[in-house]
């Protein structure tokens, strides 16, 4: 099992098993201070199933349950905002068989704190009343659509739903803001892919593609572009969020330490601010909060973020945002940003050995590089070269990211980084 603010994760009945979900869920109750819980899922198979137990555990605790059914996350944080707390039942990107529990309070993801709360095992006295269920639709598409506006000349668009939450939602948002929408891979037991569109080649996208096309994750917080023939980086989708967001009028941003150097270098030129933050939607938004900043998101995962709306990922939001600016010089901002490349790779250590290979992966580079330590080892190569190694808190794993405007530069970097973390091993084990 898996656990972190962005969520509770595992293999259902393997280590996600029913006692578990019954405590997170009771325990969760404690922080309800509204009495009132909004809960949803993805398509999962066992996710029918989990939100059974979870609804069992919050009426035992004398909440009061709305049910939304499958939505997408973005519909549950948005609903969040209204009923006080909310859980998603959902393992987003993760294999099929996976599932999980995301936690809501305020239209916001939990912190650490709550998060303890949560998984530490309390003496919790039984509530003298039982709360009861009541099944409930969401007005998230028109107020999306309020935010996004119009779309001119309505725009043929193609869209990915990969089995998941956002069938029907996705293409009812495009429609009503004025596109017209193909849409494929409605049904999670026929879909040609996976959960994460980030990883997958999306060839049935591309082939069915005739302007844009939009491949969400499983639970819709995650989209990835489709154009020309060509599957787009995940950085592209944060990038061309931020380009709205800055045509709407906002100058405030926090990107995640991982994101495209390129976005930053739009913002500043356009009289913008930025900020970074480690990787991960909530320390991303945790950034927001105390910087009051306006937008921005994870490029990694391609999920954008506009807390006027949502305090989370959304994916649907990011697929209207960007089909808006299909009229204007689309191609040529596209350009910009695709002058950098970007890399992620995995190299498999031993969990127990990896803060011994970061400590002297860090003596390693420290005379070389000016390091950046908000977040693993980040350093700038030059000004449009940076390359980041994070460990893994849950497995066998140390990531590796690189980005250039050469691709030989970054085939050169990665090639060194792999050695050092092979050289680094060596020495300490």
């Amino acid at each position: 099992m898996k656990i972190s603010i962005s969520g509770i994760r595992g293999v259902f009945g393997n280590d996600f098993v029913p006692k578990d979900i019954l405590r997170f869920c009771e325990n969760f109750s404690t922080l309800i201070e509204s009495g009132e819980c909004v809960i949803g899922r993805d398509t999962r198979p066992t996710g029918e199933i989990i939100m059974n137990y979870v609804s069992a555990s919050l009426m035992q605790s004398g909440i009061k349950v709305y049910n939304l059914g499958i939505v997408p996350t973005p519909v549950v944080f948005k609903e969040a905002r209204k009923y006080g707390s909310g859980i998603v039942i959902t393992s987003s990107h993760n294999p099929i068989e996976w599932n999980g529990l995301k936690f809501i309070l305020n239209g916001k993801g939990i912190n650490e704190k709550e998060l303890e709360i949560i998984t530490n095992n309390q003496n919790i006295s039984n509530s003298s009343t039982i709360g009861n269920e009541t099944f409930i639709e969401s007005d998230y598409i028109s107020k999306a659509s309020e935010i996004i506006g119009n779309v001119k000349n309505n725009p043929d668009i193609t869209i990915d739903i990969g089995g998941g939450a956002a069938n029907n939602f996705a293409k009812t948002l495009l429609e009503k803001i004025g596109c017209k929408v193909n849409s494929i891979n409605e049904n999670i037991i026929t879909s040609s892919r996976g959960p994460d569109p980030t990883v997958d080649n999306l060839d049935e996208l591309i082939k069915n593609t005739k302007n844009i096309g939009f491949a969400y994750d499983l639970d819709s917080d995650r989209v990835v572009i489709v154009k020309d023939g060509k599957k787009k980086s995940p950085d592209i989708t944060v990038a061309l969020g931020v380009i709205k967001s800055m045509e709407l009028g906002y100058k405030k941003f926090v990107l995640s330490i991982d994101s495209s150097v390129g976005i930053e270098k739009y913002i500043v030129k356009n009289g913008g601010k930025v900020w970074r933050s480690k990787v991960g939607e909530a320390n991303v938004i945790k950034t927001m909060m105390e910087k009051e900043a306006d937008a921005g998101g994870e490029g990694s995962s391609g999920g954008f973020i506009l807390p006027e709306f949502n305090f989370c990922r959304d994916g649907l939001l990011a697929s209207g945002l960007i089909a808006t600016m299909l009229d204007q010089d689309f191609d040529q901002k596209l350009d910009f940003f695709e002058e950098y490349k970007q890399v992620r790779e995995k190299v498999s250590f031993p969990i127990k050995f990896h803060n011994k290979i970061i400590e002297q992966l860090t003596k390693k580079l420290e005379d070389k590089y000016e390091l950046i330590l908000l977040d693993g080892i980040k350093f700038k190569i030059d000004e449009n070269s940076w390359a980041l190694i994070r460990k893994s808190n849950t497995e066998d794993i140390i990531r590796i990211s690189i980005e250039s405007n050469n691709e030989s530069k970054i085939n050169s970097i990665k090639k060194d980084i792999t050695e050092l973390l092979n050289e680094s091993y060596e020495e300490i084990k």
